[in-house]
């Protein structure tokens, strides 16, 4: 088999990809915040208890990639807008792909050092 018959996804699969993956983590989330809501109803002191899980240096720093989900997955949900709405936006996926992960990055960078900061402490 040649080379050339390998599929090569460009941006477009890469983003659709992270798409995906955001969806799904962030997802996760809300199925574990229904569930730990849930627990109220045993009593504010159960609930009290399953907080402590949240403040771990392990689950603060998921709480960081959630963050990153939520802020990657509605900066390109704006571009999939773009895309459907306006014919230019289908010519220029290249370039809105990389504007999505320059403004992803500009976001999240400085989020992320803040939340970091916040679970060491």
């Amino acid at each position: 088999m040649s080379l050339g018959n390998v599929y090569r996804g460009r941006e477009g699969m890469v983003s659709w990809a992270l798409h995906r993956i955001t969806g799904l983590g962030v997802l996760l989330f809300l199925l574990i915040h229904i569930a730990d809501i849930f627990v109220v109803r045993y009593g504010a002191e159960a609930f009290d208890d399953l907080l402590v899980i949240y403040h771990a240096l392990p689950f603060r720093i998921l709480e960081i990639g959630l963050v990153g989900s939520v802020y990657f997955h509605a900066l390109n949900g704006l571009r999939i807008i773009l895309i459907d709405f306006f014919d230019w936006a289908a010519l220029k996926q290249r370039e809105l792909f990389w504007g999505v992960i320059i403004v992803f990055t500009l976001m999240f960078v400085p989020t992320a050092i803040l939340m970091l900061i916040a679970a060491i402490d």
